[in-house]
């Protein structure tokens, strides 16, 4: 028998359709309402701590979908965002939503972030981007997915204004990590001020000062922002900089200076490294006499067979930066335009009329003879900043990162005989790497016996070997230094304590440490993969592969660029790795193996 089922009318229908299509409308309007919160609170963590990708995670919950915890990753190495709002929700987790800016980026092999949603009892995930990184892209979502969670990207089920409002909102908060992964060099940024009529300084050269002192202070914090702040030869010469960013601590960019023939200056504020460095970039062979007075002074010098903007770019790339303040005059800003390495412009205008016929532009010839050619910003923004106008935008578009290609998983599903990983060589440098969780920067804590046998706990390697240099040295500013670096929120910011500690305070230094260093890593690391299984189980599946440190830079820890580097890094794990398997004694010898 068939139950009789009441028949809607026509309007009736129509209603409930328009009802259902309201509630959708305003259940997506409320996700990208989330999702922009999480983009917020994720640049939080701009220009403290660099570099490294920002995440931002908000728990909403209930009918209303009240907030019941937030959070943002400070750096790579401290506790994840996810993390973090799971704790604040507490109990309100379950059956909750949880909004990420980007999708998680486990660097660390120990997928803490969806663990903690998993185990809170967090029900639907709602993600802005996937991760840009391609080893890393999907990971988190698949893994969500297999515990039963609802995830849902946005914008790759349903497309409109407010999701893709949204959407570009995590883009941009971490536009540095996905211009570099789609274009092989760091994100960069070309900051002018220029008066009214176009100039950048007087004919005579005077340029002090164009702008108003809130533009100034604002250059101050893209500056904070950034990895690193480029000039050329010409603006040492003219203005003798100190390229700052003065906000009170914290991230202080490295200082690059972009010289073809090396005619600086002997003194130079740029050449004061005591407490930010200078590297310097020219032509192989230029003026070796004052590239021997630079390094007397700490500042290092690269050499290039051909300087140009995009191989010093690519150079900084494998450096590992992910963003870059060009601060430089026309010349050099016409180059770096025409090698396509500028993402982003920022013009400070100022109501001010200089004239002249020969002051000088923000950008020199670019070889365009007709106004078809200019070139046009994306995305202008514009604000007034004292009396002065700040014009900004985009000179190539945000690389989109949609998945338009198989992942790996995917393609190793076709061809099991692929394997993106197999290699005789296995690098690592940063913790977004595959392998970056073998890094002295992992966020691993291990805890490590002291001066009178009793165990602490240090938040990573790194700042535990950072201590080590000032250990059992009787002086107040030494014992204050350690106390600083095992309380500092990253490794990163224990790195540049102990690193600015040694620079200025030489004496202050443990008189073995060159000889001792090698046993400090060593025991420091060989914790730390004994306490963590899937980090030993990662060291031993690279058996039978050179382990190398990748940074270009480090030349005792790393390999170098050119693998002129003594990799004691790589060396010292595969030691380890040796003594895991059993392939050799476990006296704990610290002597490390030759590769």
């Amino acid at each position: 028998m068939f139950s009789a089922v009441p028949c809607l009318s026509f309007s009736t229908m129509c209603k409930a359709a328009t009802h259902n299509s309201s509630n959708n409308y305003q259940g997506h309007a409320r996700d990208a309402d989330y999702i922009r919160r999480a983009a917020e609170i994720a640049q939080k963590s701009v220009g403290f701590t660099s570099p490294h990708p920002n995440f931002g995670c908000v728990i909403a919950v209930g009918a209303d979908t009240k907030v019941a915890g937030e959070g943002y990753l400070y750096a790579q190495g401290t506790k994840p965002a996810e993390v973090q709002a799971v704790e604040a929700a507490g109990s309100l987790c379950r059956g909750a939503t949880a909004y990420l800016n980007m999708e998680p980026g486990d660097c660390d092999g120990d997928h803490a972030a969806v663990s903690a949603l998993v185990k809170a009892g967090i029900t639907r995930v709602v993600v802005g981007i996937r991760h840009p990184l391609q080893h890393l892209q999907g990971d988190s979502v698949r893994a969500l997915r297999s515990q039963g969670l609802q995830v849902d990207v946005l914008g790759e089920d349903l497309q409109s204004k407010v999701i893709e409002e949204a959407r570009k909102s995590c883009l941009l908060v971490n536009a540095p990590l996905i211009y570099r992964a789609a274009s092989r060099v760091p994100f960069s940024v070309l900051k002018y001020a220029m008066t009214l009529d176009g100039k950048i300084a007087a004919s005579s050269g005077h340029s002090a000062w164009i702008s108003s002192r809130k533009s100034r202070t604002q250059v101050f914090e893209l500056r904070g922002r950034s990895d690193a702040i480029i000039v050329g030869g010409n603006t040492v010469r003219r203005d003798n900089p100190r390229l700052t960013a003065r906000h009170g601590g914290g991230h202080m960019p490295l200082r690059i200076v972009m010289t073809q023939s090396l005619d600086l200056p002997e003194e130079a504020n740029l050449w004061d490294v005591s407490d930010v460095p200078t590297l310097v970039v020219t032509q192989r062979g230029a003026r070796k006499s004052f590239q021997k007075f630079l390094a007397s002074k700490g500042v290092e010098v690269v050499e290039f067979d051909i300087l140009n903007s995009r191989d010093v770019m690519e150079y900084f790339h494998d450096r590992g930066l992910l963003s870059i303040l060009w601060e430089c005059g026309g010349t050099l800003a016409a180059s770096a335009i025409s090698s396509g390495v500028i993402h982003k412009v920022y013009a400070f205008v100022a109501p001010k009329i200089i004239g002249g016929r020969n002051a000088p532009s923000p950008v020199g010839e670019l070889g365009m003879v007709e106004m078809s050619q200019a070139l046009d910003l994306i995305d202008v923004c514009y604000e007034q900043v004292g009396p002065d106008m700040l014009i900004s935008g985009f000179l190539q578009p945000i690389p989109d990162v949609m998945p338009v290609i198989p992942s790996e998983d995917e393609t190793c599903a076709v061809d099991p005989t692929v394997n993106p990983y197999e290699s005789s060589i296995i690098s690592f440098y940063k913790t977004w790497d595959p392998y970056g969780a073998f890094s002295n920067f992992s966020p691993h804590p291990i805890q490590m016996p002291g001066c009178n046998g009793e165990y602490s706990t240090w938040s990573s390697v790194e700042h535990y070997y950072q201590a080590q240099k000032f250990v059992g040295v009787n002086d107040p500013i030494a014992q204050d230094c350690i106390e600083k670096i095992k309380c500092a929120k990253s490794p990163e910011e224990a790195a540049r304590m102990g690193r600015l500690m040694q620079r200025q305070h030489p004496d202050l230094v443990n008189s073995d440490w060159e000889s001792a260093k090698i046993d400090v890593m060593y025991r420091a690391l060989k914790c730390k993969f004994s306490i963590y299984p899937h980090l030993n189980s990662m060291l031993l599946s690279t058996a039978g592969s050179i382990l190398i440190e990748a940074s270009p830079h480090d030349l005792f820890w790393g390999g170098g660029r050119e693998g002129e580097g003594l990799n004691y890094l790589g060396r010292i794990l595969m030691q380890l790795r040796s003594e895991f398997l059993g392939e050799s004694s476990t006296s704990g010898e610290t002597t490390c193996m030759v590769v």
